[in-house]
């Protein structure tokens, strides 16, 4: 079972609620991409165009292994239209506020699984049946998690924790599989050489490593919250955000476990296992795909007695009270709370089973759906793919 064999295999659209008007400050465009994160095609545009960063805004970033349309606004008075064998842009009208999260309804979906045996794809065919009437878990993806560091942990965690040493560490140390050579090897220097600022120093070529690792060798004043301070906004936000998913992805599993006692499958991550329930129980599932959890912030509320508690108990693990995301020595990024639903049931329109014309002897199976905004379409094929426990 194979997806994203060719960025053809995994569409998403972008489904916008827009209020065009003529003159508007910003100018809309629909930006149809391949190979390329949003936020990394939005930095090449910038340098292209000769436009700060800051001028472009998105509603959400979408995959680099699949062909995803979406609009963007850039707050300037020219139109372009561009076409490049890994993207296009084409201009669509103007707005008077730029495009956000808050316009996007949601996202369709058009995805090929591939190599498929026949019993395979029958399977996966009568487990897609199950997911349009039951629905499934909507957790956070993997890609939430990009900044997750398996030794260290979770940046966010340790800001809000105060253990702001160690949230630079990992800032300045976490090696990513994009990393050139020279950057990975930089950064093992910095891990083994942690508290030797002079000698980091001397290795620092970033202008950020520079700047931190000064400001550490000079020994002023909280210089580890002093360095967390000089983080860029987006990152920050980021680096919150999956701290967020994390707790909230804890939560979703112990809630429907609770209300849950019939069969689990679970589906392997890229950090961790993801558990999904097959059918649900007409009590079960009249609560369930009811609920929502909020994301944890200062002020979260939870709908009822079992969620506060089970939420009140993820927080205790990890050391954390509701006032812990309050925090008033940075005023970068925050916490927010927004609700999430437990449960979706995706919209599917079309199934078909078809031979495989890239694996000689096998089948592939299309599939579109739509889904509201925030949902992975990769966590729906988890499902289809996950095995009894």
């Amino acid at each position: 079972m194979k997806i994203k064999v060719k960025p053809e295999d995994f569409i998403v659209e972008e489904d916008a609620d827009l209020k065009l008007h003529k003159g508007g400050d910003y100018k809309v465009y629909l930006l149809t991409k391949r190979g390329f994160n949003t936020v990394d095609l939005l930095l090449r545009l910038s340098k292209k165009l000769g436009i700060p960063f800051s001028n472009f805004s998105y509603g959400g970033k979408k995959d680099r292994h699949a062909l995803t349309t979406q609009h963007i606004t850039i707050k300037d008075k020219s139109i372009f239209d561009i076409e490049e064998d890994s993207f296009n842009l084409r201009y669509v009208g103007d707005m008077q506020k730029p495009m956000g999260p808050e316009l996007i309804k949601g996202n369709g979906f058009k995805i090929v699984i591939r190599d498929l045996d026949e019993k395979e794809a029958l399977r996966v065919k009568s487990e897609i049946e199950l997911v349009h009437e039951h629905g499934f878990v909507n957790y956070f993806d993997d890609q939430r998690f990009g900044s997750y560091d398996r030794e260290q942990g979770f940046i966010g965690e340790k800001i809000i924790q105060n253990r702001h040493n160690i949230a630079l560490k990992i800032y300045l140390t976490s090696i990513h599989p994009e990393d050139k050579k020279a950057e990975k090897e930089r950064k093992r220097f910095f891990a083994n050489n942690w508290g030797r600022w002079d000698e980091c120093l001397k290795m620092a070529k970033t202008s950020f490593e520079k700047r931190a690792f000064r400001i550490l060798a000079k020994k002023e004043t909280n210089p580890f919250l002093k360095n967390i301070m000089m983080i860029p906004r987006e990152e920050l936000s980021m680096f919150f955000s999956a701290f967020q998913s994390y707790l909230w992805n804890e939560l979703a599993e112990r809630v429907f476990k609770a209300y849950h006692s019939g069969a689990l499958l679970r589906y392997k991550g890229v950090y961790w296992e993801y558990l999904f329930y097959r059918s649900l129980h007409k009590k079960s599932s009249s609560y369930l795909t009811e609920l929502l959890l909020s994301t944890a912030s200062q002020n979260a509320k939870m709908p009822d007695a079992l969620t506060e508690n089970l939420y009140t108990e993820i927080l205790n693990e990890h050391q954390l009270q509701p006032s812990s995301f309050n925090l008033r020595k940075i005023k970068a990024a925050f916490f927010k709370s927004n609700p999430r639903a437990l449960v979706i049931v995706p919209a599917i329109s079309h199934v078909e089973v078809e031979d495989d014309e890239l694996y000689n002897g096998k089948k592939k199976l299309s599939l579109e759906f739509k889904l509201p905004k925030g949902s992975y379409g990769t966590m729906l094929i988890k499902r289809l793919m996950a095995a009894p426990c």
